[in-house]
């Protein structure tokens, strides 16, 4: 048996953000970063809560939010006594809001809180997610959290709120959007439920990526890119993602590489990977290269034969990929091939144990593994 849930309620599309004047007699707690606090972002989402009878900020959030700043955050809230959670920014401060709200609940079994994620970059899908990704200060590792408490109550995906990020960061959280879309249409627990939302989140992120890339004030490729990472977002969270996200989740950890970057350079090889046919399993083979086939046709591309449409559709990932400039190779993040070399075995051992490689289509091994991270460090 299958099963396919969608907890979160969704507001899109312009003045989205006025959902909170709904909010009334409430006490709130917005969870944020620095720069979300002193580029006045906040304060924005602070006039849309007036019918709230108090609102505390915690804006500590940092990049790959480590366990002590969780803990911090927990402190902040149970002492705040509020009704109401609002995480406002990236994938980092949505993780670690859903972390926070999620030990404090367990901390006050009677409380309740209200939810609600604003993501200020069209990415991770994290605001419609059972997901959430906190890290070891002290060794880098990142663990997750998967439990259906930690799905937010609300997204809200307001375009006003993308449209300052700067290109660089459009194209690494764009990338996020399409392997997130991709990797789930290919996961071993795939479904017509899950195939849907991918399809359209794929065929959303590669019309309007290069558009939101191109000119980030164009607010309907922004509104379309918001709404591409959300799908993807509830298209992975029934069906778990795969081998590119494991790799993805090691080089980050080891190299601080932006995790849609690191996405985005390892996906051209691990569709090859999963869609070789020519070896032993050959018709299970042919099924994964096959959903790769339709995947190249929703997105308009010729697709005649299973080859024919793995082959178009990782061309068309590494055209996508010169044109917002992105990296190729592994020294083209910043890592020397000999600090590259140094971590293989790491690199390896961490994407084998990751939970998302599971649920990859092909099974996986050390040596397979390893021949992909060649083909990143040419």
């Amino acid at each position: 048996m299958k099963r396919f849930k969608i907890k979160t309620e969704v507001c899109f599309s312009e003045n989205a953000l006025d959902i909170l004047k709904t909010f009334k007699d409430q006490k709130a707690v917005i969870i944020t970063d620095d720069f979300m606090y002193n580029s006045g972002v906040t304060d924005v989402i602070e006039k849309k809560l007036s019918n709230c009878t108090s609102i505390a900020i915690f804006s500590d959030v940092i990049p790959d939010p480590p366990m002590d700043l969780i803990m911090k955050g927990v402190e902040f809230l149970v002492e705040a006594d509020c009704d109401l959670v609002v995480a406002l920014g990236g994938g980092s401060s949505i993780d670690a809001a859903k972390a926070i709200e999620y030990i404090a609940q367990k901390m006050q079994p009677e409380k309740k809180y209200y939810f609600v994620a604003i993501p200020t970059t069209s990415g991770t899908g994290s605001e419609v997610t059972q997901f959430a990704v906190i890290t070891d200060s002290t060794t880098g590792t990142k663990y997750p959290l998967v439990d259906e408490a930690l799905t937010p109550d609300m997204a809200i995906l307001d375009p006003e709120l993308v449209k300052t990020a700067p290109p660089f960061i459009t194209a690494d959280t764009g990338m996020d959007v399409i392997t997130h879309a991709i990797e789930a249409y290919v996961s071993e627990l795939a479904s017509d439920c899950s195939d849907c939302l991918a399809e359209k989140a794929c065929e959303l992120a590669f019309e309007y990526l290069p558009r939101c890339y191109r000119n980030g004030f164009d607010i309907r490729a922004r509104d379309k890119m918001h709404r591409a990472s959300c799908l993807a977002g509830m298209a992975f969270n029934s069906v778990n993602l795969g081998l590119n996200h494991g790799i993805a989740h090691a080089l980050g950890a080891i190299f601080h590489i932006p995790h849609g970057r690191a996405n985005a350079l390892i996906l051209p090889h691990v569709i090859e990977f999963n869609a070789d046919m020519a070896r032993d399993m050959a018709k299970h083979s042919t099924k994964i290269a096959e959903k790769y086939q339709k995947m190249a046709r929703v997105i308009g591309l010729p697709a005649p034969t299973p080859k024919v449409g793995v082959q178009n559709l990782i061309d068309e990932i590494t055209r996508l990929l010169k044109y917002m400039d992105r990296p190729l190779c592994i020294t083209d993040c910043g890592v020397t091939l000999e600090e590259f070399e140094t971590h293989r075995e790491e690199i390896i051992a961490r994407a084998l144990k990751d939970a998302c490689t599971v649920a990859n289509p092909r099974p996986v091994d050390a040596e397979d593994i390893s021949k992909i991270l060649d083909k990143i460090a040419k």
